[in-house]
């Protein structure tokens, strides 16, 4: 499992290749974000952050590592959940060229 944080985060965000999920601990608490990919393509499954942490934007941030991530390996994605969904309309112009058509 490698860590993706990005500097300055206040928690580690680690991606678990093998079960297709990114996920961060803060307080003892995990916040998720879970996706598969089939040719080239990356949906975006579910994005989970428990009541205790919420509000602080790990949401966020597990999107934007996810969407880097997707980026780095040349795929399109698919946002299934209504968090990813949200999120990429909220930033569109930075992340377009990911949107699979």
């Amino acid at each position: 499992m490698a860590s993706v944080t990005p500097p300055g985060l206040a928690y580690e965000v680690e991606h678990d290749q093998v079960h297709h999920r990114f996920k961060a601990r803060v307080r003892g608490h995990e916040a998720v974000l879970d996706y598969q990919v089939k040719r080239k393509r990356m949906t975006i499954l579910h994005t989970g952050v428990p009541e205790e942490i919420g509000g602080r934007g790990i949401a966020g941030e597990l999107t934007k590592v996810a969407l880097r991530f997707a980026r780095e390996q040349g795929y399109k994605v698919v946002p299934a959940c209504e968090y990813a969904e949200a999120f990429l309309e909220r930033h569109h112009d930075e992340y377009q060229d990911l949107l699979a058509g």
